[in-house]
């Protein structure tokens, strides 16, 4: 009888062991995940997102359905995320906008780095400095002789106010002198269409979602905003070989609300690391013009905190207002 009885007491410490909040976390994703993006499809962060998404569906059994929320310049897709219950079934797709908002924005309802804790680094890529097909200017000097003689008479469009595609473009303007009028969209895919129909004139936009369309030969490329020329736009030239000193680029990672189990970002990173070691992958991420960045959490957000510094400095050098 006594031995039944101490069965008993083992099965039903096994039990509750078994049904305690830290094994659940070992049948993790029992559900889909919900991966918050900030802006309209079409864009960079969008074509990122569903490209890992893919991958991540495939490897951890479950679906990962792509939110875009765009509006405010990013914010209400952040805010969306940092508001969202810390499960492990809610990621962000961080961009340079969330680096940059920090300053452009002085009244937050959030502050990002504290609201949000990483979860993996995807991707680097420069932007690229590109003219609709008719621009007279054919390369960087005659863009900028153009833009001097010619005062906001250059549109240049944006994914939106304070993104780094409008910001890379106004350390272009500060430091070449080339007078240009910004015209923000709500994402990168609406201005590429207007850059299509020559209804704008240039865009500093991510490789990514712009490279397809140089590569068509219906829009021009005139530099890359990496300091070196890229490899997926080889006989581009670099912007730093006219303005010196000129480097600008941008990076993309995921997060997830504070409050997060462990156990759930350690998944998440090590299937996100996986995909950047994966050749296939790796491929695919070249051919956009990206450079991973994989690593621990706490490596990312090291990245994050630096850009923060970065874009801090160019918001007040440029007196970027938010729309």
């Amino acid at each position: 009888m006594r031995l039944l009885h101490k069965f008993v007491a083992v099965c039903l410490l096994l039990c509750s062991v078994l049904a305690s909040p830290a094994a659940a976390q070992s049948d993790y994703p029992s559900k889909p995940i919900h991966w918050v993006v900030a802006y309209p499809p079409g864009g960079t962060t969008d074509l990122l997102a569903r490209l890992m998404a893919q991958w991540l569906s495939q490897r951890l059994g479950q679906q990962v359905i792509i939110d875009n929320k765009p509006g405010a310049g990013n914010n209400i897709g952040t805010e969306f995320a940092v508001r969202a219950p810390a499960d492990g079934y809610t990621i962000f797709l961080v961009n340079p906008a969330n680096a940059i908002n920090a300053t452009l924005y002085p009244k937050l309802p959030f502050v990002f780095l504290d609201d949000l804790v990483p979860v993996a680094g995807i991707v680097r890529v420069p932007n690229v400095m590109t003219v609709s097909k008719n621009f007279p200017a054919k390369n960087i000097a005659e863009f900028i002789d153009y833009g001097k003689k010619n005062p906001d008479k250059i549109n240049m469009a944006s994914s939106g106010a304070g993104t780094s595609v409008h910001l890379s473009g106004e350390l272009f303007r500060f430091m070449s002198g080339a007078s240009m009028k910004h015209i923000p969209y709500k994402g990168a895919g609406p201005a590429i269409t207007d850059l299509l129909g020559g209804q704008v004139d240039v865009i500093f936009d991510n490789m990514p979602s712009i490279i397809n369309h140089i590569r068509a030969g219906s829009v021009r490329a005139l530099g890359v905003t990496s300091a070196q020329r890229s490899p997926a736009l080889p006989d581009v030239p670099a912007i730093a070989e006219v303005v010196p000193g000129y480097e600008a680029s941008a990076w993309f990672g995921a997060a997830a609300p504070k409050g997060t189990p462990a156990a759930a970002i350690a998944r998440l990173n090590r299937e996100f690391n996986a995909a950047l070691a994966d050749p296939a992958m790796k491929a695919k991420l070249a051919d956009l013009g990206g450079v991973p960045i994989a690593g621990t959490p706490e490596q990312f957000w090291a990245i994050h905190r630096m850009e923060t510094e970065k874009w801090a400095k160019i918001v007040q050098f440029s007196g970027a207002k938010a729309d």
